[in-house]
């Protein structure tokens, strides 16, 4: 294969970019640069890693298509050196295959379906890799996710005809790139005020002020976190479970529903597990303090984020914002559990 891409005419110089997460470009980099080091010099590939506070960062690695593909092998070795060793410590007994994201122009995505899907089939029946090219764009960009599974040997295949070609159609018109958004600052209540922390600052934030002062009057913190009380605004004195479910049973059905608004969320993927807890229990004790309805959507193919879904009435909703919060700013911070 390499002599044939070679012989072809296509060992021209080529930009391949990779969308990562933080841990993954920790693995790249490696103590004190040593890895990315390495594996500039033995690929003979420039590796840059985007800079900045983010929970993903772009991987770009610029070289004629050998030094690429050198670079691309030594990426993904290294990752299943990653992978057997989280698994040393694990029960789990199947290998999970190696995944890497590239993030390719919306105009060459076309040419690597194919008609009908034709080339991405004959790519991955020829490579053996997964490759999946995300429907929508990524964020504020013109690129779209192109998420590539397998083992380190069918991924360097599957890069290699991808690059073959991203060659053949070059992309048509002007690329806006994905740029990762930056994690948002992380947010302090102190003495009824809210302020966000940017550097060594903490600045007033006033809208979430108004929404932690709201939160803290309108919502009772029923004993045993029950449900809310049946009829909005009306602060029920319910002292078991299996009170408060009859008193729902009755009267809440039509208030509930009358009365229920929805709002959503965007959480970062590394960060999810902060909010849902071992088995759960963060997000249930959020449930229960909050009285809202939380559902969060499963990980998307190719997408750094989750959907958060917050239903109940106003005053619930932005509690369980408030604990949410509270929730990923110990996390950034540290502070532990809340």
């Amino acid at each position: 294969m390499e002599a044939k891409v070679s012989e072809g005419g296509l060992n021209v110089t080529l930009t391949i970019r990779l969308l990562m997460h933080g841990k993954e470009v920790g693995s790249i980099i490696g103590k004190k640069g040593e890895t990315v080091k390495k594996m500039r010099e033995e690929s003979g590939a420039r590796i840059n890693i985007s800079e900045g506070n983010c929970p993903e960062r772009i991987v770009t690695i610029t070289g004629p298509t050998d030094a690429i593909f050198k670079a691309f092998a030594m990426i993904a070795y290294k990752f299943e050196e990653d992978i057997i060793n989280s698994m040393s410590n694990s029960t789990a007994t199947s290998k999970p295959p190696v995944t890497l994201r590239l993030v390719v122009p919306a105009s060459q995505c076309g040419s690597l379906i194919g008609k009908g899907g034709s080339k991405i089939k004959e790519i991955r029946e020829s490579t053996g890799a997964q490759v999946q090219v995300a429907g929508d764009m990524l964020p504020n960009s013109t690129e779209r996710a192109v998420t590539i599974s397998g083992t380190p040997d069918a991924i360097i295949q599957c890069v290699k005809q991808i690059c073959v070609v991203m060659l053949e159609s070059p992309p048509k018109g002007a690329t806006i790139p994905y740029r990762p958004k930056p994690a948002s600052a992380p947010v302090i209540f102190a003495g009824g005020q809210a302020y966000s922390i940017q550097g060594q600052y903490a600045i007033p934030h006033p809208d979430l002020t108004k929404l932690h002062q709201l939160a803290m009057q309108q919502t009772p913190f029923t004993p045993l976190g029950q449900t809310t009380p049946a009829f909005p605004g009306e602060k029920l004195p319910l002292h078991s479970s299996e009170e408060a479910q009859n008193l729902m049973g009755q009267s809440a059905g039509m208030d509930a529903s009358s009365q229920a608004s929805t709002h959503e969320l965007t959480i970062p993927n590394d960060l999810i597990g902060c909010i849902i807890g071992r088995q759960g229990t963060k997000i249930n004790e959020i449930r229960q303090m909050s009285g809202a309805q939380i559902k969060i959507a499963s990980a998307m193919e190719g997408s750094a984020e989750r959907q958060i879904t917050i239903t109940g009435s106003p005053a619930n909703i932005s509690l369980a914002q408030y604990l949410i919060n509270a929730r990923l700013t110990s996390e950034v911070t540290g502070m532990g559990a809340l």
